[in-house]
């Protein structure tokens, strides 16, 4: 049982995980930007660190700053929460370099299935469904549009990195792939540092069916809850995650 650790997040879901620690008996450590002084994670901590300005690449996600805080502190694991470094692969690495636990997927896990390119390149080769487009990189807008046109109207720009709805763009025609792709761009480098985006057809009337897998150091992966139980679903789930190796390095 680890004695304290460092919640790299902040707002709601910072505040669930200090609950949750201190039920266990475990000490926490909050990190906050400029914006976050009074909030509420950090007051709740047993302690916070200050980590930088209000915007998130030069707070939240700067591997360097986390880490300096951990080093302070003296924590011992660190739960990402949400977005941020929470798919991360190379705060991962930096953390077990430290000696640090991350409680969270091992890192070859983050590096196949935080980046949303690699993981449908994953999916697709373990026979699971996808949504059509384009998974390479992208250049620059007038490739966008071109892209786009080739897939067909209305299409979903993506930032590869992150999650939380942020660097999504849906896009009608032309104009707005356009001005999707840079938007998306920026949003995504602000938000993940990482501006890598892909496309592909938008679902216009889609169902959000979502598979909690569990997976074992034996590299077994099972179903476990669903927001939208369907058996078919459940089993590609099982396939994508089994592609992946959940052994952590000695």
């Amino acid at each position: 049982m680890f004695e304290k650790i460092l919640i790299a997040n902040r707002g709601e879901i910072a505040c669930r995980v200090i609950k949750s620690a201190r039920k266990m008996g475990i000490k926490t450590v909050a990190i906050y930007s400029d914006a976050d002084k009074q909030a509420l994670h950090v007051q709740m901590a047993d302690e916070a660190v200050h980590i930088g300005p209000p915007p998130a690449n030069q707070s939240y996600i700067v591997i360097d700053k986390v880490m300096e805080a951990i080093r302070a502190t003296g924590a011992q694991a660190v739960h990402p929460g949400y977005g941020f470094l929470s798919e991360n692969s190379k705060f991962a690495e930096a953390l077990a370099t430290e000696g640090v636990a991350f409680v969270g997927p091992p890192v070859g896990a983050i590096e196949k299935m935080g980046d949303k390119i690699t993981s449908k390149k994953i999916a697709k080769e373990a026979g699971v469904s996808t949504v059509p487009g384009h998974m390479g990189l992208i250049e620059d807008a007038d490739e966008a549009v071109k892209i786009s046109q080739e897939i067909g109207y209305p299409v979903m720009l993506k930032a590869s990195a992150g999650g939380g709805g942020k660097g999504m763009r849906i896009a009608w025609n032309d104009e707005e792939a356009r001005e999707g792709f840079q938007s998306s761009k920026n949003e995504a480098a602000n938000s993940f540092g990482d501006d890598r985006i892909f496309i592909e057809k938008f679902v216009t009337q889609p169902r959000h069916i979502e598979i909690h897998c569990f997976a074992t150091p034996m590299a077994m992966a099972l179903p476990g809850r669903a927001r939208v139980l369907d058996p078919a679903s459940s089993a590609e789930s099982c396939r994508r995650a089994r592609a992946l190796s959940w052994m952590r390095p000695p």
